[in-house]
């Protein structure tokens, strides 16, 4: 499908989003080309169903260039927090949503053995081969309703350098027994 311009209910979407905005943050709002860009990308998302500047650039013909998305992304002053936090409250106030229950839900996104420089990868455990990899986890806060379930914070998760520390002191302490010595922990039932 071919992306001529932004579709209207996501031009009224990103506008709602953007009074939200204005109306808790007035310093964070966005200027038009930034309402421009966002329109333009949740409709590229929609139509595609992916998120990559490449398609989104073969989706309009050219008239947008990868590069072009590309630096809007990275270097526009976007107020992602509050982007965020204002589509949840578009959304709850379009639905009627006065209540909900908010639940917890991780996901871990294994890489390869080799990967190194990614940001929050540490070592998962795989578990269709027993041994272990280089991943990266993702923990989602979602808001779950009678009417819709959204996602309403994500961060990557990476575990605590001191709880990793501990561990390994441990493991390596343990590594000291010998086995002979047994676990005192196991009834033995040859005596």
């Amino acid at each position: 499908m071919v992306i001529g311009k932004p579709a209207p209910f996501v031009r009224a979407f990103v506008a709602a989003v953007d009074d939200a905005i204005r109306e808790y943050h007035p310093s964070h709002t966005m200027s038009a080309t930034q309402r421009a860009w966002l329109a333009f990308c949740v409709t590229a998302v929609l139509v595609t169903n992916s998120m990559c500047w490449a398609r989104f650039e073969r989706a309009s013909l050219g008239t947008s260039s990868l590069a072009a998305l590309s630096w809007m992304f990275r270097h526009s002053k976007m107020p992602w927090e509050q982007l965020l936090v204002a589509s949840v409250r578009v959304i709850l106030r379009h639905h009627g949503i006065t209540s909900g229950n908010l639940v917890i839900d991780d996901t871990d996104n294994p890489r390869s053995k080799s990967a190194k420089a990614l940001a929050y990868l540490y070592k998962l455990r795989d578990k269709e081969s027993g041994g272990y990899l280089w991943g990266q986890s993702l923990v989602f806060l979602v808001l779950v309703t009678p009417k819709i379930s959204i996602p309403v914070g994500v961060v990557f998760y990476q575990p605590a350098p001191e709880i990793s520390a501990w561990y390994t002191d441990f493991s390596v302490s343990l590594s000291g027994v010998p086995s002979t010595q047994g676990n005192p922990y196991e009834d033995d039932e040859s005596a």
